[in-house]
């Protein structure tokens, strides 16, 4: 843009969006423990020399939900200095900002705060990395919060219904409607989606004047039936929706034919995975608001670590060797060489007049060496390039493509090659794990009392979160309840127990009673903790583990690290569940953690009739949219900066700030037309052609 200057009036927001900047990731790596310190730090100095009116992050500021207390001071270090002065602020909220900030006790943005002297507020939801856990529901950000660094919004409390209520902006004649929605487990956000139990909150008045924009931390891309949200699901009325939780940066603004909305995905600011999706050139972006007209601007990182990936077929280089060629593995290890050596040249090519760059990068060569051949040390082979890599010791991958093999008549016809797929090992998450096992499992050791997304979600909190009571209450709240309701159902013989476990455990799958119990179970795990006194664990002592659960933004999975020594301490056990059908009874060990009410049970096996009869240890806990047709252009500039524009109606003045209900999923009763045009004039990225033809 030639005069970006003459943009920035009076009317006109202009808003720093990024997501997924992960602050803490591999800090204890003697080379690359700074690099999303230094990446925050420019992020922050770009939104100062811009001087934009706030910061938008999309989720996962924190990598780990309990940061370090190097990340949480180097965090509040910057945000202290780049956010906090004397330039003003000179935009208004109009909306009830006592909703808009549920989760603190000054609920107020912060740069209205008169104890605060804040001259660029950041706007933030949580994501699935640091989200709000414990009775209390506290996550990372609610310490900024609390601090006046951060106005962290977009929190449900409730699981049964979301309302999502917007922040509401004014700046000269441009209005703007800021919505958000922290992270929530997909399952449970695609079946409230499809229940209709998901409103998002409109302006009575003057609807067609509010730019709205969007900010969600979800899956995007389909993992699975239920594992990701439909743009589809999002209601039409939006403009702008700022996607979180993917990596993979797609910052330039896609139209969604159906919704007629737009959607950018700036990605993370971090390689969290060496996967293809991190592989993207990363970018935060620059978006002006000028009444219903946007325009964002790409922004390149220079901080950001260089990552490079590459695919070698071993068997389409049959005129370099084959399996049957003499010493085929050291002339198999020499070409990995030379593809490797090949970009580390490419890297130093690119890292030329960018001195802010990382001088190691991060190299991840993937071969397939099916069809017989063999793989060589890959220890041996990092040692050649330990001085000039960032990520030495995961060099090569190696992956070999699953054969069909032939249906077993007495066995379950499951065809594990498609279970198990090559790119599976670079980072499934544990749910996932956990679900496929069971899928492909016999019926003899399929759950007992447990469901799936259960044992899956325990799991998961034992893995992530260092809930290391998650599996072990799970398994005794369940088997508590499960004891409860063969008492009430008078049931006595064995068999008939068998059944009627079965019968009452299918009846909660993908329910919201299994979600309840879930989280029941998780409570109370957390509040005997606190009865014992270690609720406050030093979260620096339990990063002896390794550093990394990789997020990759295909997916954003898990992969799980070598720990450094047991997780187990003092000798604690781990629960176990009951599996035996038929004429055996199920078996249930409970391992405790030095819970007197709990010493005798731990130390012998008991039966799920043993366990009917005997008393329980602990009581059980309860738990259409109508709108002004509009039209759309989009300039595509020369600089790959697209303007989309949407021109309303003149603005209504307005005093009230009530809101209209709008529930997820409304039809509407008009659509909206799309103009494109290639335009020479980049002085002004709002002014567009005269009003296209609409249907």
């Amino acid at each position: 843009m030639s005069s970006e200057k003459t943009l920035d009036d009076e009317d006109t927001f202009k808003i720093l969006i990024a997501t997924d900047i992960h602050l803490g990731y591999l800090e204890k790596d003697a080379i690359r423990g700074s690099d999303t310190y230094n990446t925050l730090d420019e992020i922050l100095k770009c939104a100062k020399t811009n001087q934009v009116d706030f910061i938008l992050l999309g989720g996962d500021l924190f990598h780990e939900n309990k940061p370090s207390r190097r990340c949480l001071h180097n965090s509040i270090t910057m945000l202290r200095k780049y956010c906090m002065g004397g330039s003003p602020v000179t935009f208004n909220i109009l909306s009830d900002q006592t909703v808009n900030f549920n989760t603190t006790q000054f609920p107020w943005a912060n740069y209205q705060d008169e104890n605060l002297n804040i001259s660029i507020p950041v706007f933030s939801i949580h994501g699935n990395h640091d989200d709000p856990t414990g009775a209390e529901g506290l996550c990372a950000l609610d310490l900024l919060s609390a601090s006046g660094l951060v106005n962290h919004f977009g929190h449900s409390q409730s699981v049964e219904r979301i309302e999502i209520s917007p922040i509401l902006l004014q700046k000269g004649s441009t209005k703007l409607a800021l919505y958000g929605l922290g992270s929530i487990p997909d399952e449970r956000l695609y079946r409230m989606f499809v229940n209709n139990q998901v409103t998002m909150l409109r302006p009575k008045e003057d609807q067609e004047n509010w730019f709205n924009l969007f900010a969600i931390h979800q899956n995007r891309s389909k993992h699975g039936p239920t594992n990701y949200i439909p743009e589809q699901f999002l209601d039409d009325f939006l403009d702008l929706v700022v996607w979180g939780h993917e990596h993979e940066c797609l910052i330039t603004p896609s139209r969604n034919e159906q919704q007629l909305f737009y959607v950018t995905q700036p990605g993370s600011s971090v390689a969290t995975s060496l996967s293809p999706g991190e592989a993207t050139k990363k970018h935060i972006g620059l978006l002006r608001v000028k009444g219903r007209k946007m325009n964002l601007q790409k922004i390149p990182l220079k901080t950001v670590r260089q990552f490079f990936i590459q695919d070698v077929v071993l068997a389409d280089y049959e005129d370099l060797f084959t399996p049957d060629t003499p010493q085929v593995t050291k002339k198999v290890e020499n070409f990995c060489y030379a593809k490797v050596t090949e970009m580390l040249k490419e890297a130093e090519r690119e890292r030329l007049g960018c001195p802010l760059t990382p001088e190691k990068p991060l190299i991840r060569l993937r071969v397939d060496y099916s069809g017989g051949f063999e793989t060589f040390n890959v220890s041996r082979f990092s040692q050649k390039f330990v001085d000039r890599l960032a990520n030495p010791k995961d060099i090569i991958h190696f992956l070999r493509k699953r054969e069909q093999k032939e249906d077993i008549k007495d066995e379950l016809n499951v065809d594990y090659g498609k279970l198990v797929k090559p790119t599976a090992v670079e980072g499934l998450r544990v749910e996932d794990l956990v679900k496929q096992y069971f899928e492909a499992a016999e019926q003899k050791v399929q759950l007992s009392l447990l469901t799936e997304q259960g044992m899956g979600k325990a799991i998961q909190e034992f893995v992530d979160k260092d809930e290391r009571e998650a599996i072990e209450e799970l398994i005794t709240y369940q088997l508590e309840k499960t004891q409860h309701h063969l008492q009430a159902r008078g049931v006595t013989t064995e068999q008939d127990i068998d059944t009627e476990i079965r019968l009452f455990r299918d009846s909660k799958k993908n329910t919201t009673e299994e979600e309840n119990d879930i989280r029941e179970a998780f409570s109370r795990a957390k509040a005997q903790r606190k009865e014992r006194g270690v609720d406050a664990v030093d979260h620096d002592m339990s990063d002896e583990l390794a550093d990394a659960f990789m997020n990759s933004d295909d997916d954003s999975s898990v992969t799980f690290p070598a720990p450094t020594r047991g997780r187990g301490r003092g000798g604690r056990g781990r629960g176990g569940r009951g599996r035996g059908r038929g004429a055996t009874a199920s078996e249930a060990k409970a391992a405790g953690r030095g819970r007197s009410q709990k010493s005798a049970a731990a130390s012998q096996s008991r039966s799920i009739m043993q366990a009917f009869q005997a008393a329980p240890s602990r009581s059980q806990a309860g738990a259409s949219r109508s709108f002004a047709a509009d039209e759309v252009t989009i300039d595509d500039s020369d600089d790959d900066t697209p303007i989309i524009r949407a021109t309303k109606p003149p603005p209504r003045p307005s005093t009230s700030s009530s809101f209209s209900r709008y529930s997820s999923q409304s039809q509407s009763q008009s659509s909206r037309g799309v103009a494109f045009e290639d335009s020479d004039d980049e002085d002004n990225p709002f002014k567009g052609p005269s009003r296209g033809s609409r249907r």
